[in-house]
């Protein structure tokens, strides 16, 4: 077993671990329940972890979490004139959605 990642809390590690089991990779996640106990350890020792089981899945493993980690934000101005980046597809200030060609 080899540790990819420590996750910021639970629900993310969550989401890493599903979307790496998705592709096929045999992962897990630790620490799973020491959040409870942050302050008698030190914070940084009760954050998750994710650990890929087959130590010659790491590589392809951490390429996945890399990429995950690391998507693209979309930047674009609606008609309106507002600027909107992240994930958004619509505009919050008029209720547009985003140009099909973005």
């Amino acid at each position: 077993m080899r540790k990819l990642a420590q996750a910021p809390n639970i629900a993310i590690a969550t989401l890493w671990v599903d979307m790496l089991s998705q592709a096929g990779l045999k992962v897990s996640v630790q620490r799973y329940f020491l959040s409870g106990i942050a302050g008698d350890l030190p914070p940084d020792q009760c954050l998750p972890e994710v650990w890929v089981t087959h130590d010659d899945q790491e590589p392809r493993a951490k390429a996945l979490l890399h990429a995950l980690q690391n998507l693209p934000q979309r930047r674009w101005t609606c008609s309106c004139g507002e600027r909107i980046e992240g994930g958004f597809e619509q505009c919050w200030s008029c209720s547009a959605d985003m140009p099909a060609h973005l």
